[in-house]
């Protein structure tokens, strides 16, 4: 019986693997179970034992993906100091973003299917989001008066580095005829920049 489950248990494992490697071959919209089946060498029906259509498939894997992304961020050298560890958080980001494109794209940048709910996918998501939260709310404070605060820090956190890790993922920049010595210098500069105007505004 406890064979039988292992098997199972590694076949679940064996799809999500498999669409990883169907998603990063022809992309998102060629996602299929069937397909799944056919890398692994399985029966058709084999893959709706664990997943009940092709977007529960999706969701599982943009689900681990962001399971992924927070064990990341949780493994950083963390700092006493809230803004110090912001800056941390910031270089973690960046680095899973580079090191990781096909997840990071995943999470990111595909519209997630309907059963994000029902799989965890949304749980998952706003654990990572309150990694961020929780250094914002050491330097505010808690309480609903500062939520509002500490939610707009961390939008704009976000936002600047989602757009900073899309740029630098980008063929464009290498043409941008940027002054010697710039690129390497600018994530720095700017999470130097957005701690400057966080503990400039911090209560």
């Amino acid at each position: 019986m406890g064979h039988a489950k292992d098997e199972d248990l590694g076949l679940k494992d064996a799809c999500l693997q498999a669409a990883r490697e169907s998603i990063a071959e022809h992309g998102v919209e060629r996602l299929s179970l069937r397909e799944v089946a056919r890398r692994l060498g399985v029966s058709h029906q084999a893959p709706y034992r664990h997943f009940p259509s092709r977007d529960h498939l999706l969701a599982e894997v943009i689900r681990q993906c962001f399971q992924d992304f927070a064990c990341f961020l949780d493994t950083r050298d963390k700092q006493p100091s809230p803004d110090q560890d912001l800056n941390c958080l910031g270089t973690r980001y960046l680095q899973f973003a580079m090191e990781r494109p096909l997840e990071y794209r995943l999470m990111f940048g595909t519209p997630w299917p309907e059963p994000a709910e029902e799989v965890g996918l949304v749980r998952d998501a706003l654990h990572a989001f309150n990694i961020l939260r929780s250094d914002l709310q050491a330097m505010h404070g808690e309480g609903a008066e500062v939520q509002a605060q500490v939610d707009l820090d961390a939008m704009m956190i976000w936002s600047s580095m989602h757009g900073l890790a899309s740029i630098l993922q980008s063929s464009a920049v290498r043409h941008l005829d940027l002054a010697p010595g710039v690129p390497p210098q600018v994530p720095a500069y700017i999470m130097a920049r957005m701690r400057s105007l966080l503990t400039g505004t911090a209560h």
